[in-house]
């Protein structure tokens, strides 16, 4: 007999939710079905229980509800603007644009030309690199990127003298602080504010506030930690660090194609607040931006048209998986018989059990147990798409029900994914991430737990502010 343990591995997220599926088919013809009435707000007064269960088969055709339908059912629910078939198409597009943009190498020489402006001031680069990140994960949702990014710049922070996990640090720590505080991140906010049908990136001013409080505490603990354990035996004279980078200046095409970066940034900001911009007009903007970018490369000699699209298709490839989880997560809503409050469902009589329960629940409180359950949540989803598809039609019906704004529920969502995904074990970009750095979670999990207690009392503290000023 081998004496070599095996190693638990979790599940891929479409095997989980196939199971979660099979779980809600079964479970659901002997569950009463209920609605909340029309012309009258939803309440826990509102709540009828229905003549009939719903009742699923193997295979439906027609109105029949059927477990195998319920991947095209999901795919297929919604509008060009709300989840599935708007968010299936944004998310689509935008991988593509971005794709794109990623192999202008733009970015990348971007990143470099930071390390050798500050490599001499490590304090500086440590912060900048951090800061960075951050904005990576809030703008568009960078985790599996850092990575790459991770190798990059490890021999550099080890040149530094500063132990590696200090680059787990500053690239995957840094984008999930920034995910999980963004105000514009298409696969997070975005996403969960469509399928909660408030207004797309609504509520800016708190999340950018709350990304700058999180983003400062977070350089704040790297560098306290970084110069704690630091060693001295990679310094040069004079205690400077002979960097290992050498990069030309940017050049013309990299300053124009991160200008159009920062150019769309802002046109989204001003087309969502003056101009009343949604899912089709804010996907056209990251086409445009994809156009631009391509454009520059191509006259630069970066990029032929082919490559360019090739590059679209392949990051619209790597979110495929993507599309499918929020398909099969629809599906199960399907199953449930629909997120509409006013028709029969199982997902109407769970939302009523729980407002019941939660019912003499101070709304702060309730706010709390929503984030509690985002945090939990994380240990078997680790993507924020998957959570948004899966929660939040519950979780944006509950919040009617207790009396928590809809927003806040979305916030509670971002900051439970983000933040638990610094140091659950079950992560396999944060697994991967100490892998690249060679750190064991044991010892991962002494350094960060201080600074994962420390944010998650924020995220609470932020949640409850949320509560205290009806955040809409």
């Amino acid at each position: 007999m081998s004496n070599k343990r095996r190693k638990f591995k979790v599940p891929n997220t479409l095997i989980i939710l196939l199971f979660g599926a099979l779980f809600v088919a079964l479970l659901v013809p002997w569950v009463s079905a209920g609605y909340f009435e029309k012309g009258v707000p939803i309440s826990l007064e509102s709540y009828r229980v229905a003549e009939h269960n719903i009742s699923i088969s193997v295979f439906g055709s027609g109105k029949e509800v059927g477990f195998l339908n319920a991947p095209f059912e999901g795919m297929t629910s919604g509008s060009r603007s709300g989840s599935a078939i708007g968010v299936i198409a944004f998310i689509l597009l935008v991988g593509g644009a971005f794709g794109v943009i990623n192999a202008t190498g733009a970015v990348d020489r971007g990143l470099l030309r930071l390390i050798v402006i500050t490599g001499h001031h490590p304090r500086l680069l440590l912060g900048s690199l951090f800061a960075a990140f951050a904005t990576g994960g809030a703008v568009f949702g960078m985790g599996e990127e850092t990575l790459a990014f991770l190798a990059l710049l490890l021999p550099l922070i080890l040149r530094m003298g500063y132990p590696p996990e200090v680059g787990v640090m500053i690239t995957y720590v840094a984008s999930q602080i920034g995910f999980g505080t963004s105000w514009m991140n298409p696969f997070g906010v975005a996403l969960a504010q469509g399928i909660a049908n408030v207004p797309l990136l609504s509520g800016a001013p708190l999340r950018i506030a709350m990304f700058l409080i999180f983003v400062s505490t977070g350089i704040a603990f790297t560098l306290w930690y970084a110069e704690r354990h630091r060693s001295k035996a990679e310094l040069g004279e004079n205690g400077q660090v002979l960097i290992p980078v050498d990069t030309p200046p940017l050049a013309l095409a990299d300053r124009v194609i991160l200008a159009g970066i920062v150019g769309t940034i802002i046109w989204i900001v001003w087309g969502v607040v003056m101009a009343g911009y949604f899912i089709p007009e804010i996907a056209t903007q990251f086409v445009t931006l994809c156009f631009f970018a391509a454009i520059v490369a191509i006259i630069a000699k970066r990029l032929t048209a082919d490559a360019a699209a090739e590059a679209f298709v392949g990051g619209a490839q790597q979110l495929v998986s993507a599309v499918m989880v929020i398909s099969l997560a629809k599906g199960i809503e399907y199953l449930l018989g629909g997120a509409n409050p006013h028709a029969p469902s199982v997902l109407n009589t769970f939302l009523h059990s729980m407002g019941s329960m939660l019912e003499t629940w101070p709304p702060l409180l309730a706010a709390q147990g929503m984030l509690a359950v985002q945090t939990g949540f994380t240990f078997v989803i680790h993507s924020g798409s998957a959570q948004a598809a899966i929660n939040m039609p519950l979780m944006s019906g509950l919040s009617d029900l207790v009396g928590v704004t809809r927003q806040t529920a979305v916030l509670a969502y971002q900051l439970g994914n983000a933040m638990a995904n610094m140091s659950v074990p079950t992560g396999a970009i944060l697994m991967a991430s100490l892998g690249v750095a060679g750190v064991p979670w044991t010892r991962w999990f002494g350094i960060i737990w201080r600074f994962q207690l420390l944010i998650l009392l924020m995220s609470m503290a932020m949640v409850a502010i949320a509560v205290m000023i009806g955040y809409a």
